[in-house]
């Protein structure tokens, strides 16, 4: 039996996930379900994880989550997904109110604004995964050091 992505529901392949708060043999410790295809999706799952046993602890139940506070590449994000959401309503039909999607009409939106806002944050975690390299462009007369040489 395939598992599938906790995070993107696509096919698992050996990421998971243990509980450390349990003890060895406790039956919370190993959820089966709680795999994932990519270490991406898992980090994802982990960060959400954290966020949601800090609200525990903190007497807020599971309903009562704390209001998200966007930063600017997840707003950002958001922008970008206006084009393909407008272009899968447009398929759709502009003239049928929301009320009046079939299931399948209404899972094309939601893949349209998933599949873009998922891409554009990966792209902008890719993009400032490392710090900017800086380098000394000053004249080597301007360096402290520019007049040393090793002894060889």
């Amino acid at each position: 039996m395939a598992m599938k992505c906790w995070i993107c529901s696509r096919q698992a392949k050996g990421y998971g996930h243990v509980d450390i708060r349990y003890r060895i043999g406790h039956p919370r410790r190993y959820p089966i379900d709680w795999v994932f295809c990519s270490r991406r999706c898992q980090t994802c799952f982990h960060q959400l994880y954290v966020q949601g046993i800090k609200a525990l602890e903190r007497g807020h139940g599971p309903e009562e989550g704390d209001v998200i506070d966007a930063t600017e590449a997840e707003i950002s994000a958001m922008h970008r997904c206006l084009k393909p959401l407008g272009e899968a309503a447009h398929a759709i039909g502009m003239n049928k109110p929301l009320g009046q999607y079939s299931q399948d009409e209404a899972l094309q939106l939601i893949r349209a604004v998933i599949t873009t806002y998922v891409e554009v944050m990966a792209q902008e975690h890719e993009r400032t995964k490392y710090p900017p390299v800086r380098m000394n462009l000053a004249p080597a007369a301007d360096r402290p050091t520019a007049g040393l040489t090793i002894p060889g």
